[in-house]
């Protein structure tokens, strides 16, 4: 071989292994300094409206029965144990429009100038619609929504009508949700925070950024957003991410743990703060369209669904959604995968008050029914199992693998003085050394002052 050929293949090898190394990865280290508190719950810049208004609509026969992704779940029968009570689920998403089959508080707008309970999108509202509709009140249909006594706090935080008016392109800002308009990791982590601070005990964000692995993150304070609602006790359900035929997310994980990433989706990334959610099909096998990665938690069922209607004034249900191209596509996605999980939280947590949301995270991780044995970084622990969620007697002591919180330092010990030792070793040494002194002194004058011992006859 040359030397011109085996300085370009030893070149090659070279930049070959540079190129493995930058694309190793590994989990997310949160620093608590870049949590940003008290932003304002507004726009971070002027935003306008750019497209129409989604308008999801019902195809084919309408519901009859009881929805086959609820039979598959066992709600019916999870709703014995418990319904949501008193839980207060924030949805971050594009807004929530009122329904009159659903309880909605008003939490802000990220976006523009609504109180949250503007969804030009509507997927914010199919997403609010699956955690925690409320019956038909006549009975026409079966549809009922995961956690249906919760109350959902609205939060627009991003639109894909809406970009800011000095932009040219669809988020063309740095951290920019992957599927396109308005909002960013920064706004996200904002909204985090404003809803611990509005007194959520959930939070569900069905919403990806997605990265190529080795590139520089711009999530910092979303990291440290998520660690702040884990500390403050509240569960935050997000999104996996799906497949993309374009963009940052189009690139699938490989199923090998970090070596076998290839995209970061955050927040999903930030397990153990989050539950993090994968779409399966209801036989339990992975959606096709479901991002893998090593920090997959848990999966719900996600193709084939319907919700509440989410336009302005809408009474009924749909089971679809306009595409761009102008097809009606299916209610499908990590979204709402990750809004079953996020009811199901509800559930747990308005039966066991007591449960910290680690233990919460960690009873629905436990109980969620695997294909295969352990963890996959498909669909996590498997598909949840809202009644055993709710009804299994789980190990007094058990393994942790959800556990983030921080790992307690060793007790320091109290300084104790050394005087009070010395001085009582002394104490007793100079007491013993008076006594031997006093013994030693006293033996001749004992022995003068002893009387002789007279037996008789002694003469």
């Amino acid at each position: 071989m040359g030397e011109a050929l085996r300085a370009l293949v030893v070149a090659v090898a070279l930049t070959m292994i540079g190129a493995g190394a930058a694309a190793a990865i590994e989990p997310p280290v949160v620093d608590p300094g870049a949590l940003i508190l008290s932003a304002p719950v507004a726009p971070p810049e002027p935003a306008q409206q750019r497209l129409l208004c989604s308008q999801p609509n019902w195809t084919g026969h309408q519901p009859v029965g009881v929805p086959p992704v609820q039979k598959a779940l066992g709600l019916a029968d999870a709703h014995a144990f418990s319904r949501g009570e008193g839980q207060v689920i924030a949805v971050i998403d594009t807004g929530v429009n009122r329904h009159p089959r659903l309880r909605v508080d008003p939490a802000g707008d990220y976006v523009a100038d609504s109180d949250g309970t503007a969804d030009c999108d509507g997927h914010g509202t199919l997403v609010a619609g699956i955690i925690a509709a409320q019956p038909a009140p006549d009975g026409g249909d079966g549809f009922v929504g995961v956690a249906p006594a919760a109350t959902v706090l609205a939060i627009r935080q991003t639109s894909l009508a809406f970009q800011g008016k000095n932009s040219y392109a669809a988020n063309d800002q740095p951290g920019g949700m992957s599927a396109g308009g308005y909002g960013t990791v920064t706004t996200l982590a904002n909204a985090v925070v404003h809803a611990v601070d509005s007194g959520a005990t959930v939070i569900n964000i069905s919403e990806v950024s997605c990265q190529s692995a080795g590139t520089s993150s711009v999530d910092g304070a979303l990291g440290a957003a998520l660690k702040f609602a884990y500390d403050h006790n509240v569960v935050v359900v997000a999104a996996a991410g799906n497949l993309q035929s374009q963009g940052a997310c189009k690139e699938q994980n490989g199923t090998a743990g970090w070596s076998a990433v290839r995209t970061i989706a955050t927040p999903a990334w930030f397990a153990p703060y989050v539950l993090s959610v994968g779409s399966v099909e209801l036989d339990g096998s992975p959606s096709p369209f479901t991002l893998y990665g090593p920090w997959i938690s848990v999966a719900a069922p996600g193709s084939n669904l319907m919700s509440l209607d989410p336009t302005p004034g809408g009474t009924g249900l749909v089971n679809g959604t306009p595409q761009a191209d102008g097809r009606i596509a299916p209610v499908s996605g990590t979204s709402f995968s990750s809004a079953y999980v996020a009811g199901l939280a509800a559930l747990v947590r308005a039966r066991f008050p007591w449960l910290s949301a680690g233990q919460v995270m960690e009873r629905i991780v436990a109980t969620a029914h695997a294909p295969g044995n352990g963890h996959d970084a498909r669909t996590g622990a498997g598909m949840i199992d809202p009644v055993a969620a709710l009804t299994a007697v789980l190990p007094a002591a058990t393994a942790k693998p959800l556990s983030a919180m921080a790992i307690a330092g060793p007790t320091p010990t109290v300084p104790v003085s050394p005087w009070p030792r010395r001085i009582g070793i002394g104490g007793a040494t100079a007491c013993l050394t008076v006594l031997a002194l006093v013994l030693a002194f006293s033996i001749p004058f004992r022995r003068r002052q002893r009387a002789p011992l007279v037996l008789p006859g002694d003469d």
